[in-house]
């Protein structure tokens, strides 16, 4: 039997009926890697020895009677994580040598679960984009149309996974790097809540790997179905051992219903500064049908949803502002002159980004503000609906722009082009307030690449977007390898 693509979820089964082992699990993920990386580039830095030891050791636990959540089940790590003995360089070639000591907290609980890890997957440089390439390791192609990208900057990941390199991987998600490339890739993926994972570790190399608090990132799992995310959530969730962990004890709520006719569920497939593509709109408009079909409430319209212009304005503005804080002092100059060329009047997306590159602390905490005005409103959406479904970008998977300015890349909708950084509109709109979203494959394009849409969900309900990702693949279906 091949179990590449079996689930997490069967493989433990499997494991603890003593039907395979864990170093034949391994072995055929290692060879399915050495077969078929060539063509995709996902794992950059394997790590097949000590994969192979790990191995024998969960084989050897499970037979002293240890049964651990990931107890001998091969998965992979985005390569921003660190993991001792293993290079750690974001993509960039200045650190290309860099080796940290320690591993990351979460790779720390990968292990604590038992998993076996075979190496880490490829990352943008710096993490900073929507594609997956650097100098270093190269690029990774999308294994759907290797023309296309697989997204970013967790695209290594969301790779690997589709093309059956181990059952689970963990990522990163400030800009959508989650949701995205599972998106373009068919698999699953969650953006956890903010601060509900510990992300020590999963820092710029040569930095210090201190317990810090970043503000809009979070790192999650990503998984072949929906349930394998809620096995991985539950290894990774908790607050950092050395600062909240001392006090703090998490209890995620259950989610709110169990029974897909119970949901109140908003829908939304367009956003009022940009168009949403019709390959996304069939797949909204699927996940839709389905809900309604199996008796949930769906409406499409909110008079309490928090204004998307701004939501989005918001996100650019603390996004952006927190990128670029440590941009040498030339560059600002050169920043400053620019911006003073815009028209006051110019409210793009464009020009807010270009203005929160020179945003002072005052001008943050103003943006802060409104932040938590719209957190506020989304708690008061919460109160009559369970879940927001909506695009995670405006189109499927587009083919490799490796153009050195990112900011005159253009993103193609319909046979429109438009800026490259406006497609993270929808990715913002989960990530500015902190809620968790979770990233479901929701069919194909006319093309037959894969179409995700992301459930937003309540904050620290994290299970609940969770559990309706489970009742829509009952009804519709899930990940499929490709052709």
């Amino acid at each position: 039997m091949e179990w590449s693509y079996q689930s997490a979820e069967d493989l433990a089964a499997a494991l603890r009926a003593g039907d395979v082992s864990s170093v034949e699990l391994t072995d055929e993920a290692i060879a399915r890697i050495e077969r078929d990386d060539k063509a995709i580039n996902a794992v950059c830095v394997p790590d097949f020895d000590r994969a192979r030891a790990a191995a024998r050791d969960a084989d050897r636990a499970r037979a002293r009677g240890e049964d651990r959540p990931l107890l001998g089940i091969p998965v992979t790590v985005k390569e921003s994580f660190d993991i001792a003995g293993l290079p750690t360089t974001w993509g960039m070639p200045q650190h290309r040598d860099f080796v940290p000591a320690e591993d990351a907290v979460q790779v720390s609980r990968l292990k604590a679960a038992g998993a076996v890890v075979l190496g880490k997957t490829n990352v943008p440089l710096g993490l900073q984009d929507i594609q997956t390439f650097n100098e270093i390791y190269g690029t990774t192609a999308n294994p759907w149309d290797p023309g296309r990208t697989p997204g970013g900057s967790s695209g290594g990941s969301a790779a690997a996974l589709a093309c059956g390199f181990g059952a689970l991987s963990i990522g990163s998600d400030l800009a959508g790097s989650l949701r995205t490339p599972a998106h373009f890739c068919g698999v699953y993926a969650h953006k956890p809540t903010l601060g509900l994972a510990a992300i020590r570790g999963m820092v710029p190399p040569g930095e210090p790997a201190w317990p810090v608090d970043l503000d809009l990132a979070v790192v999650g799992p990503m998984a072949r179905t929906a349930r394998d995310l809620t096995l991985l959530l539950d290894v990774m969730a908790g607050p950092d051992p050395l600062t909240y962990g001392v006090a703090h004890r998490l209890a995620l709520p259950p989610a709110r219903h169990e029974r897909l006719g119970d949901f109140r569920v908003l829908v939304i497939d367009e956003h009022p500064l940009l168009p949403t593509g019709a390959a996304v709109r069939s797949g909204v408009e699927r996940v839709a049908a389905a809900l309604a079909d199996g008796g949930a409430r769906v409406e499409r319209h909110s008079p309490v949803l928090p204004d998307l212009a701004e939501a989005a304005t918001l996100y650019m503005q603390l996004l952006v502002s927190g990128t670029v804080a440590r941009f040498p002092l030339e560059s600002l100059d050169q920043l400053r002159a620019r911006a003073d060329e815009l028209s006051p009047d110019d409210g793009s997306l464009s020009a807010v980004r270009l203005r929160a590159m020179l945003f002072s602390h005052r001008e943050w905490l103003e943006t802060n503000h409104r932040r938590e005005v719209h957190r506020h409103g989304w708690r008061r959406l919460f109160a009559e609906f369970d879940v927001v479904v909506c695009p995670i970008t405006p189109t499927p998977a587009f083919p490799h722009d490796h153009h050195p300015n990112p900011l005159e890349r253009l993103i193609d909708i319909d046979g429109v082009e438009h800026p490259y950084f406006d497609q993270l509109v929808w990715a913002g709109l989960a990530t500015m307030p902190g809620l968790p979203a979770t990233a479901v494959p929701a069919g194909r394009s006319p093309e037959g690449l894969p179409v995700g849409v992301q459930l937003i969900g309540p904050m620290f309900e994290d299970r609940t977007p969770l559990r309706l990702a489970e009742l829509l693949e009952q009804r519709i279906g899930g990940f499929q390898p490709p052709a």
